[in-house]
Order: structure tokens, then C-alpha cells, then sequence
């Protein structure tokens, strides 16, 4: 059994602790894990180009499991793997130029919501808020800054004084939080759509000598370790590697034959200094449930 598994980047930890996820799954069913990562992160032509190399392998994969960088631009590629008969289980993103033989996510709208309510209740339901997004048609990134806005609505005092594009990078999200903080006051507070580049955020606050609450997405190991320093506030857990975890497992027994459900959305949880220590591991030693599993929860 040979499972092509399409992740965005190399950047990002959430999508190495992904591909760590399939490995482990697939180690279950003895399966083989191709992986196919985007060199220039999130590149729609690039991860267009991997399909067509994963469709020319001899003997081909028996399964994609597919986390597009786009939500259109690789639909044509999408579509190659339909026509070439294989099937797909989609993660992290939707799907929707051909079918899935089932798709897992956490649902992100509710994920930033969560998180900018937690932050909101912690600064009082007053204060200036920074917004640190990712990539401007990143799928994720457009469904958190659609919760955090629907939270800030929700509080009259809150104000979003400011929104710069980190593009889901550290060092981007640094470097624009660094210009934001030189020519604005000093915010309360910075909501970021993920964790790394909520590292990024705390790198510009230390160097401009500024302090404000962080929160993030994500739950990486980084993450964890600042919040258990005091320095990060929260983060929200988006489990991508409990997701590819699923996903990989769905994927080969849809291969077995065996039913599985069209859709799989894990639960919201908010991380912070009193639960964090649940975190505290590395991503090969932290637990994950298995489709069985999931199944007794819901």
C-alpha cells in the first residue's frame, strides 16, 4: 500500500508534526508514506508539479491524502487524480474539485473565534488589538480572520488597531510586526492566526522592549514552551498532525474496503498555562486517537 501524502511547506511546524501524524498511521497498516512537500512554501504550481510526479511514479499511489495550498489554484491537479481513478482523503483545507473519499479538519472560524474570546476576556473587554494574518488567500487564514473580527464585534471597547500579513513565517511575521510597532502605540494585545508567526510577534516585541498578550494557533512545541514561560497567553490547538494522523488511517482502509466517515472535525481546545503541560512533549510523543477512538468520543 503506497500513500502519496501532500503537505504545504517545510516552514511551518504544524505540517511536520502532519507529516510525522502519517508516518505513525501508516506504520499501523505497514503502508509506504510518499511525501511531497512544496520547496517554496504554499506554491499552487509547485504542488500542481508534485501531483503530476506523484502520477507518473511506477507503480503509482493507491492514495492521495491531499492538504491543497490553495483553495482553487491546484483544482486542475485535483482533478488529474480523480480522472486517474485514485482516491483522495482531504485535511486541513476543503476540497472541492472532485470528491473525497473523506476529508478532516477542525473547523478554523470557530478555532479563532475561541481564541480571540479568551484573549478578550483576559484583557477585561478593553484594549487596542493587533492582527497578524498569513498568506492573503490562505484558505485558514481567511476563516480566522473572519472569527477573530465576528469575536471583536461581539465587544464594543475592543479595537483591532492594525492587521500585517506574517504569510504564516516567523522571520515575515517578526519583521512586519517590527515595522507595525515602530510606527503605532504599543498595542494590548496581538491576535495571530498561528503559532509561529506568533513567536515572530514576541521576537519584535522583545526587540522594540514592548509586552503585550499573545495568542495564537496551532499548539507547536514553541508555542507551549512560551506560554509555559509567561510569555505567550494561549494558543488554540489546531491538531494537524492528529488530522494527518486520521486522514492517512481513513485512507488505507478505504483501501481495505472497509466504510469511513465523509467527514471528520476535531473538537476547539484552548491551551494555556494551566493545561499546558498536557502539550509539554514532543510531537512524537504526544498521544493520538485513532478513527476507532474517535468514533467512541462523538
Amino acid at each position: 500500500m503506497r500513500l502519496a501524502v501532500f503537505t504545504k511547506n517545510l516552514t511551518n511546524p504544524a505540517y511536520g508534526a502532519a507529516r510525522l501524524g502519517a508516518e505513525r498511521a501508516a506504520a499501523v497498516f505497514g503502508a509506504e508514506v510518499l511525501h511531497f512537500v512544496p520547496q517554496k512554501g504554499d506554491d499552487p504550481e509547485e504542488q500542481s508539479a508534485l501531483v503530476e510526479r506523484a502520477l507518473a511514479l511506477s507503480p503509482r499511489p493507491d492514495a492521495f491524502v491531499f492538504s491543497p495550498v490553495h483553495a482553487s489554484k491546484v483544482d486542475p491537479a485535483v482533478r488529474k487524480i480523480a480522472a486517474a481513478g485514485i482516491p483522495m482523503v482531504g485535511f486541513v483545507n476543503p476540497i472541492d474539485a472532485a470528491p473525497m473519499a473523506g476529508y478532516v479538519s477542525s473547523d478554523d472560524h470557530q478555532l479563532a473565534l475561541a481564541i480571540a474570546r479568551y484573549l478578550f476576556r483576559h484583557l477585561r473587554g478593553r484594549g487596542r488589538v493587533l492582527v497578524v494574518t498569513g498568506p492573503e488567500e490562505s484558505y485558514t487564514s481567511l476563516e480566522r480572520l473572519r472569527g477573530f473580527r465576528d469575536a471583536a464585534r461581539e465587544v464594543p471597547d475592543i479595537v483591532l488597531a492594525g492587521q500585517v500579513a506574517g504569510d504564516y513565517v516567523r522571520e515575515v511575521a517578526r519583521e512586519r510586526s517590527r515595522q507595525w510597532l515602530q510606527a503605532n502605540a504599543a498595542p494590548d494585545a496581538v491576535l495571530v492566526a498561528n503559532d509561529i508567526m506568533a513567536i515572530g510577534v514576541l521576537d519584535a516585541l522583545d526587540a522594540a522592549g514592548q509586552a503585550a498578550a499573545v495568542v495564537g494557533v496551532n499548539a507547536i512545541p514553541q508555542a507551549i514552551d512560551a506560554i509555559a514561560q509567561g510569555r505567550m497567553l494561549a494558543t488554540a490547538d489546531f491538531n494537524a498532525m492528529q488530522m494527518a494522523y486520521l486522514a492517512t488511517e481513513c485512507a488505507a482502509r478505504h483501501l481495505l474496503g472497509e466504510g469511513i466517515p465523509e467527514r471528520i472535525e476535531l473538537p476547539v481546545r484552548i491551551v494555556d498555562a494551566g493545561n499546558c503541560a498536557q502539550w509539554d512533549r514532543p510531537y512524537a510523543e504526544r498521544p493520538v486517537i485513532t478513527l476507532e477512538e474517535f468514533r467512541r468520543q462523538t
